[in-house]
């Protein structure tokens, strides 16, 4: 079988990577020539030589690789297609859908098995892995993963897995920017709304674009949301069934008001299952935090605070439960200029310090700017690496507590890697 991936962000380089991992042959191509392909499996291939050129062309025994141009011979020879799910809706992909040539289509089994999908702002992630462990420890053999930018595999991933094995239930971690493109390649028999909050406004624009978004994802769907979610009424009107959930009662070992709210949709669903309260309970209170996620870490005197917080509701929801001295915000990408937000955020709770870093890029010069345009009067300091990070933290560490968030999922998993050492070798 031979597939042909247009695109190689972040879901196109993760569909090249499963596909070959099981057996396909592949055609890939990026009409830019000049991308970060470092991530993608190719064994005995460097890719090094691919910048700062026109166009390029890859060939080995498995792999065809176009940058610059897209040869349509070679995309009509394939059996099957993986498009960006950005792609979705437009002229390229309504082609593709009415010749049935999607990977979606082609491969479907993972259509037939009970599927659940989490989206939502903040807690995806989260709520996915406290409700794979309550799955898992009530017997049940889950295919879990999905959004690429999350830190799955990839949707596609997904797909060309359940070929292959024998699982109870698909649980997907849907991206807010991906809805349409999941409703079409997934069939959700149950979907969990975390919240709506501000992110991914470049793409959104709106709030009510983004409720929007949602009311055509959970149309006919048993969806779960929030007590208190705004636009419930609307959600209730298209879904073949309704339940809220609230937050949970019982000790987590996870920080946060935000992650009793995950737990409780993670328990309504399972609940909904029919999963004894019993695994439940059990499984949450034994829940640890995943990877880039907010955890916390003792380092002297003070409570060392680390995650993903990479968005304005994120990080509200994070300094409405405590006093931090001071605040490391991660910067981002160059064009998602609204994840800014979290600087007015910061500038509002008035720590002592606020620290820049690089995190998904390296905008220090644009976050001073917002600092020194919002008034912001305590101490600014940046950071331009690890061992940076680390010395302004035994500096702090006397101090109650500091927080470090923002952008920048890889790097702040290796602020954590090295944060947790430190604070296992002074325990």
């Amino acid at each position: 079988m031979r597939a042909a991936v247009i695109g190689l962000g972040v879901e196109g380089k993760k569909a090249v990577n499963s596909l070959l991992k099981h057996g396909w042959d592949v055609y890939a191509s990026d009409l830019n020539s000049n991308i970060d392909l470092s991530d993608l499996e190719l064994p005995g291939i460097s890719l090094n030589f691919l910048d700062g050129g026109e166009t390029f062309s890859i060939v080995s025994d498995s792999l065809t690789l176009d940058l610059g141009f897209t040869n349509s011979q070679a995309i009509d020879e394939c059996d099957a297609i993986a498009i960006s799910p950005s792609m979705f809706g437009g002229s390229f992909a309504n082609k593709l859908l009415s010749e049935g040539h999607l990977l979606s289509d082609v491969v479907s089994n993972h259509k037939k098995i009970l599927t659940i999908g989490i989206t939502g702002t903040n807690g995806k992630t989260t709520t996915v892995h406290m409700l794979k462990s309550i799955l898992e420890n009530a017997g049940k053999k889950v295919l879990v993963g999905g959004n690429g930018g999350g830190g799955f595999s990839g949707y596609y991933d997904l797909m060309l897995e359940a070929e292959n094995g024998d699982y109870d239930i698909v649980l997907v971690e849907v991206c807010d920017m991906t809805l349409d493109f999941c409703n079409y390649a997934f069939d959700f028999d149950i979907v969990g709304l975390t919240n709506i909050g501000n992110d991914h406004m470049d793409v959104h624009k709106t709030i009510a674009n983004y409720k929007d978004a949602l009311v055509r994802f959970f149309n006919d769907k048993e969806i779960f949301t929030a007590f208190n979610q705004d636009f419930n009424s609307n959600f209730k009107e298209v879904a073949s069934k309704h339940i809220s959930y609230f937050e949970y009662q019982d000790e987590l070992r996870v920080f946060g008001k935000f992650n009793k709210l995950n737990a409780g949709l993670a328990m309504a669903i399972a609940g909904e299952l029919k999963i004894s309260k019993d695994i439940i309970k059990q499984t949450l209170a034994n829940f640890e935090a995943v990877s880039g996620r907010l955890d916390v870490y003792k380092i002297n005197d003070s409570l060392v605070y680390v995650g993903k917080t990479d968005n304005s509701d994120a990080l509200k929801s994070v300094l409405g439960e405590k006093d931090f001295y001071a605040i490391f915000i991660g910067t981002p990408r160059p064009h998602e200029t609204h994840r800014l937000d979290i600087i007015d955020e910061a500038v509002k709770y008035n720590p002592e310090v606020i620290v820049i870093f690089p995190g998904l890029d390296d905008n220090l010069d644009l976050a001073i700017y917002r600092l020194n345009y919002l008034k912001y009067r305590g101490r600014v300091l940046t950071a331009t690496s690890l061992d940076d990070i680390i010395a302004y933290v035994a500096e702090f560490s006397h101090e109650e507590a500091m927080l470090i968030g923002g952008n920048g999922q890889d790097a702040i998993i290796n602020i954590q890697e090295r944060i947790k050492l430190i604070s296992e070798k002074l325990s």
